[in-house]
């Protein structure tokens, strides 16, 4: 799951979580960091104070030695000091010749090999070219690290006279202990301050969130077409205030623009409608005008057959005037909001009777019930279901055998009926236009019957929808609820 698809609330959460943890890791590396450095500070301070020591009791030998003091003569002035002042200081103490060789140690079972191998040339260069004269290494043997000094040990008159080396093993046993023990420490204490990171986390973040939250519902709620409450939070932050401030701007000026709106589409569906209705009300007009004319130049009483021609003329300008009243029909039932009658209809006989009005025999009804009761108006449920059946009658293709078929059934609190025909279907650019009113894409019709339909409908708050495939066929389904 990413990040940001995460709520803020959550992120809220993770985030002083997270913290939390980093900030123990942190402070555990940086502890473990301090420690190794003090160790090694610790061993090398003390080594230096250990050499230290021991070179003052060395240079306390040589001066009360009786034996002339020279290199030659190490072995014999320090034969039995050397382990007294190894002993004192606990540690083990080599001298060295000034050429490497190993002169005498406080180690008394060490092995000929180490008696027989001289220093490294590397310790001799560094002894003789530095301004301390003082070389120290560190080295692993196993799991054991050694730390090892080597200086230059002088006369009474500052002449070299040998060179020590005390081998100094690092043993970090209680400071590894004390480490231990404030990772143990600091474990339980992140735990604790995790716990109250947790709870902290979830109150705030529920704090934080719920002027969020209230907004967003507010938001979701928002709609166009009524009237929107705005918002009132009280004791917030100040970026919340700005926030729940903008809203209810918005709402002022969303309200501002809807009821602009739907003046302005009022005054446009008016103006469709006027120019529709004296469109369909010119196309007879035409051949009246022309059955008219026609008469006035061709008019002779003496003719034999005048009453014929005027009974012509006459039915010409009949059929023409229940065109007109037709197109005057059809644009009142449209207008015409249907009123909601809280009429108890059964459903499945009203649209079976309503298929008698056709004499087409493709058309077949189904349903899987005899009764399925439901307040709805009888006339408005007759004009829903006529109109969707004309309208597949008109989408057959000359090309197939025809099949209309009605299905009525229930689904939980709602009533279903279908309107499935096997015609030319609906095109993918026209079926965003087919509930607009005076769309068509017949020859003749005024485009106002789906629209009705969809009117009827929505009113008894129900729902049109349809499926539609090219060359096909199309269903179309209704839904309105019991009462």
């Amino acid at each position: 799951m990413k990040l940001k698809k995460l709520s803020l609330r959550l992120r809220i959460f993770i985030a002083m979580i997270l913290l939390v943890l980093i900030s123990s890791v942190l402070i555990a590396a940086v502890a473990i960091y301090q420690y190794n450095e003090e160790t090694q500070d610790y061993h090398k301070q003390r080594l230096d104070r250990k050499e230290t020591a021991i070179i003052r009791s060395l240079d306390f030998v040589i001066r009360e030695t009786s034996f002339p003091v020279i290199t030659e003569n190490v072995p014999l002035i320090f034969k039995m000091k050397i382990y007294e002042v190894a002993e004192v200081h606990n540690i083990q103490i080599n001298l060295y010749d000034l050429e490497g060789s190993l002169l005498i140690s406080s180690k008394a079972d060490i092995n000929e090999e180490v008696i027989a191998k001289c220093l490294n040339p590397n310790v001799l260069n560094t002894l003789s070219n530095t301004a301390e004269h003082r070389f120290e290494e560190r080295r692993e043997e196993g799991e054991e690290i050694f730390r090892s000094s080597y200086r230059f040990i002088t006369d009474s008159k500052f002449k070299d006279l040998a060179i020590i080396n005390i081998p100094y093993l690092e043993k970090d046993d209680f400071l590894a202990k004390e480490l231990n023990e404030f990772l143990e420490r600091l474990t339980y204490t992140s735990l604790v301050v995790l716990l109250m990171a947790v709870i902290l986390a979830f109150f705030l973040s529920r704090y934080i969130t719920k002027p969020i939250k209230a907004i967003s519902e507010k938001m979701n709620a928002t709609r166009l077409e009524k009237r929107n409450e705005k918002i009132n939070i009280e004791d917030t932050s100040e970026e919340i205030s700005t926030l729940v401030n903008s809203y209810n701007r918005m709402i002022d000026e969303l309200e501002e623009s809807a009821v602009q709106l739907a003046t302005s589409e009022r005054e446009q569906a008016w103006r469709e409608m006027a120019k529709q209705v004296a469109h369909e009300i010119k196309n007879p007009l035409t051949p009246m005008r022309l059955t008219v004319q026609s008469f006035q130049r061709k008019f002779d009483p003496e003719d034999e057959n005048i009453h014929q021609k005027l009974d012509e003329y006459s039915k010409t300008l009949i059929q023409q005037i229940d065109t007109m009243s037709a197109i005057a029909g059809a644009f009142s039932n449209f207008a015409k909001m249907p009123a909601q009658k809280n009429e108890m209809l059964n459903v499945v006989e009203v649209v079976d009777l309503t298929l008698d009005i056709f004499s087409e025999n493709y058309i077949t009804f189904q349903s899987d019930k005899k009764e399925i009761i439901a307040s709805f108006d009888r006339t408005q449920l007759i004009r829903v279901v006529t109109n969707l059946i004309k309208n597949g009658i008109q989408a057959i293709s000359e090309e197939r055998l025809p099949q209309i078929t009605v299905n009525v059934y229930e689904e939980e609190e709602n009533i279903k009926i279908t309107v499935s025909d096997n015609g030319i279907g609906i095109s993918e650019e026209n079926k965003s236009k087919i509930f607009e009113p005076k769309f068509t894409t017949k020859s003749s019709g005024m485009g106002l019957g789906l629209a009705m339909v969809k009117n009827i409908v929505e009113t008894y708050h129900g729902t049109i929808t349809f499926v539609s495939q090219k060359n096909e066929g199309t269903t179309f389904t209704v839904v309105f609820p019991k009462v």
